[in-house]
Parts: C-alpha cells; sequence; structure tokens
C-alpha cells in the first residue's frame, strides 16, 4: 500500500511541479507579482498533501497577526514541514532558506520568483547579509518564516536554537510568532523516496515582543512557547 501511495504521489506530483512552475513563470513574467507565485505555491503545497494522505490540523490561526509583519519560527521535524506550513499559515509570507534549495530545479527556481530569501551559511560574512536583506524585506512589511533548529529533529525532540532567527527579529523590528508542528518525521524519512499517510497537528502561539527584550530572553522565551505548543499536539 506504501509503495502504490508512493507511486501515485511521483507519477502525479512531478508533472504538476512542471505545470505549477510554468504557471508561476507565467506570473512573474507577465504579471510582475510575487504574490500571486505565492498563492501558487500554497494551491501545489496544498495538492502535495493531498496526494500523500497528510491531514492536518490546524489551531491558534487568530494569534498571527494580519496588520503587521512578524517572523514565524517554528520547529523542524522533517521535509513535510515546508509543504504544511506554505498551505496552512493563512497570510502571505517570505522563507529563509539555504542557498542550495534555490538551485533545485523548477522547485528552487520558483521559490527565487516568489521572493524567497536564500541564506548562505558558509561563513558569518554571507550569513550576516542574508539578515541584513531579510531586516530590509521585513521592514517594507513582509512576514518571514524560519527553523531556528537550522535542520530537521526527525521527531527527536527540539535541537538548540541557532541566533539567527532572533538578530532577524531584533533587526526587522518585528515580534515573533512561536509555531509547533508534530507529525511530519514519518512521512519522508531521511534518505527515502517512500511516502506514509500521516495525521500532522500545527499549532500558532500568541506573538512574542522583541521591543525591549534581549537577545537570550527572546531565545528562552521563544523556545518555551513551541515547547508548550508541542505539549498540547
Amino acid at each position: 500500500m506504501m509503495f502504490l501511495r508512493t507511486l501515485f504521489v511521483w507519477l502525479v506530483g512531478l508533472p504538476a511541479i512542471l505545470i505549477l512552475f510554468f504557471a508561476v513563470l507565467f506570473s512573474f513574467v507577465f504579471l510582475r507579482k510575487s504574490g500571486a507565485a505565492h498563492r501558487i505555491g500554497v494551491f501545489g503545497c496544498r495538492l502535495a498533501l493531498w496526494l500523500a494522505g497528510v491531514r492536518v490540523r490546524v489551531s491558534g490561526m487568530e494569534n498571527i497577526p494580519k496588520d503587521r509583519p512578524v517572523v514565524l519560527l517554528s520547529n523542524h521535524e522533517g521535509a513535510f514541514d515546508i509543504p504544511v506550513l506554505q498551505a496552512y499559515i493563512p497570510i502571505r509570507f517570505r522563507w529563509l532558506a539555504k542557498k542550495s534549495l534555490f538551485s533545485i530545479p523548477f522547485l528552487g527556481w520558483a521559490m527565487g520568483m516568489a521572493g524567497y530569501i536564500p541564506i548562505e551559511r558558509k561563513s558569518a560574512t554571507s550569513a550576516y547579509r542574508s539578515m541584513e536583506a531579510a531586516a530590509r524585506i521585513i521592514r517594507q512589511g513582509a512576514s518571514v518564516v524560519m527553523f531556528p533548529e537550522g535542520t530537521r529533529s526527525h521527531g527527536a525532540g527540539l535541537l538548540p536554537f541557532k541566533r539567527g532567527a532572533f538578530i532577524l527579529a531584533e533587526k526587522g523590528g518585528v515580534d515573533v510568532v512561536p509555531v509547533a508542528i508534530r507529525g511530519t518525521a514519518p512521512i519522508l524519512k531521511n534518505g527515502s523516496l517512500l511516502i506514509t499517510p500521516a495525521d500532522v497537528s500545527v499549532a500558532f502561539g500568541r506573538p512574542i515582543q522583541t521591543r525591549g527584550t534581549a537577545e537570550k530572553e527572546l531565545h528562552a522565551k521563544t523556545k518555551e512557547a513551541i515547547e508548550a505548543l508541542l505539549k498540547g499536539l
């Protein structure tokens, strides 16, 4: 059954990626709007979740401000965290993702056209420049999504948070919205192409103010908030 599901996902999903890529390309070239590319991405991710048999339960959407930008910080269990959050975060946002992802044919190119922000982690200077660019985009009114762990935990609990996410929130002068996601780790395991249907839960916490909050305190508050949300899932 798992093999048939996997075959179904790849046989339908890969052509869908190509079709959606050309839709993004059309919107980028002729409409000149990265927002259209983002909406196409939302549709594509909902399609991917349906094909994979992933059922998502969401709570706390009312905690995401609609009138100002924020930095949404989520734990990172598995590869399907990205399509789940893309599909169910109810505002337009920009991903902050490692630069190598933008080199993936079609998918990475579409990310660039959608205005998502690459992070170069090879050197501290490059990473700092990426954060400065992201902070400018936030100050212009765009929300950003990041995984402060920097890598997948595979369901083994929260990994240590990196500083970049909190520096970005402070530089952008915006609040942090904690996000917890549970259930994605077994869907597509590391090094495997097999797809396993699963039930996934996502919870959004109340915004955490950054102004007047020291970086260490912001780090601790965010971690505590995500841990509390995870316990409730």
